[in-house]
């Protein structure tokens, strides 16, 4: 788990670098799931041939709204929001998503809260905090400057000389807009997640889900960047930091990690996983004091603190309450015989029934 979430602070790095090199993040999200569909295809055809069910029209429309939400709408917003805030803030913010799936699951009455029990009442402050904390974190920049690590950034990704990432480019109204166009994000991929519970009863075939997924996302995003990013020489591909990342996000970040994920959750457990979440924002913060030279205000710091105590307030509700039912594996049944799993990776591929709660860094 260690391992996948320093892969996912990798991505968000390299990606923040690839951007302000010039590569148009239409563009980019069109490649990815290109390099994803080529990769998974062939994999979901060979291993899942006797038992892919019939596809018919009523799920091939839920796999049309799923590679909407979940890919097209969710990756190009988020990437548009980076664009204008730090690789740290991108990863604190993307912290709220399992507690936005959580609040959606009970909206929808996927799951009750038993509000006079302790896990209920935890569950219902988890999310309030984590909220408040996404809200403290976008809307409250103020306060004390926290001293950087470093005087100058050790990679100078913008060129020149005048101080870290966040004074140059990051100024207090790119920061508000992309932290909010992050937000608007992370609503996004919590009804992805939601309406994809659903539709693995109906078409249990992860991998090939996966695959068509991938496959819509590819002709939705390329759509997309044809008509954002019209010029040629945005679509063009040299040996540099822009191809490479390309490839990253594409081949380790959305197919090979999906299996490393769920041999995790196999192992210990979906709440297991969930609770190295936090930790990519830990090591994108790091690296990004230490590289970049960003200097983060206290404010900041108290709403990413706000968003993990709520994260963990909301794991801690979710497992007392697996217990409470006699199930002690870290996984939740629905009363309507759905599961709730919380885990971290850029596509769901278990082969429970699951509304899967991942971050994407």
């Amino acid at each position: 788990m260690v391992v996948l979430q320093l892969s996912y602070g990798a991505s968000v790095i390299l990606v923040k670098i690839a951007f302000v090199r010039g590569l148009n993040q239409f563009v980019f999200v069109a490649y990815r799931h290109i390099i994803a569909m080529f990769l998974l295809g062939p994999c979901a055809y060979v291993l899942e041939r006797k038992r892919r069910p019939s596809l018919s029209y009523a799920v091939f429309a839920k796999i049309f709204l799923l590679s909407s939400l979940g890919t097209t709408i969710y990756f190009n917003v988020f990437y548009f929001g980076l664009a204008y805030t730090s690789p740290t803030v991108a990863s604190a913010l993307n912290n709220v998503i399992p507690t936005l799936t959580f609040l959606m699951a009970v909206l929808l009455r996927m799951e009750k809260v038993k509000i006079r029990s302790a896990s209920g009442q935890a569950k219902v402050l988890g999310t309030i905090i984590c909220i408040g904390g996404s809200l403290v974190f976008t809307l409250w920049r103020g306060g004390y400057e926290l001293k950087g690590f470093v005087n100058g950034p050790l990679i100078n990704i913008y060129g020149n000389k005048l101080g870290s990432v966040g004074e140059l480019r990051h100024g207090k109204e790119n920061w508000l807009k992309g932290s909010c166009l992050i937000l608007i994000s992370t609503i996004a991929w919590s009804a992805w997640l939601v309406l994809q519970g659903k539709l693995s009863n109906v078409y249990p075939a992860q991998l090939s889900l996966n695959a068509l997924i991938c496959f819509i996302a590819s002709l939705q995003s390329s759509l997309v960047a044809l008509f954002f990013a019209r010029n040629p020489l945005l679509w063009r591909l040299e040996w540099n930091v822009q191809l490479l990342t390309i490839i990253y996000c594409g081949a380790v970040v959305t197919a090979l990690s999906n299996y490393i994920q769920t041999w995790c959750i196999s192992c210990k457990g979906p709440v297991f996983a969930s609770t190295f979440i936090p930790l990519c924002a830990v090591i994108v913060a790091i690296f990004s004091a230490i590289a970049f030279a960003e200097r983060l205000h206290l404010s900041s710091l108290v709403g990413a603190c706000l968003i993990i105590v709520g994260l963990y307030i909301v794991l801690w509700g979710k497992r007392t309450d697996n217990f409470e039912t006699g199930n002690g594996k870290d996984i939740n049944d629905f009363n309507d015989g759905r599961m709730l799993e919380i885990s971290e990776n850029d596509r769901p591929t278990t082969g429970h029934k699951p509304i899967t709660v991942e971050v994407k860094c």
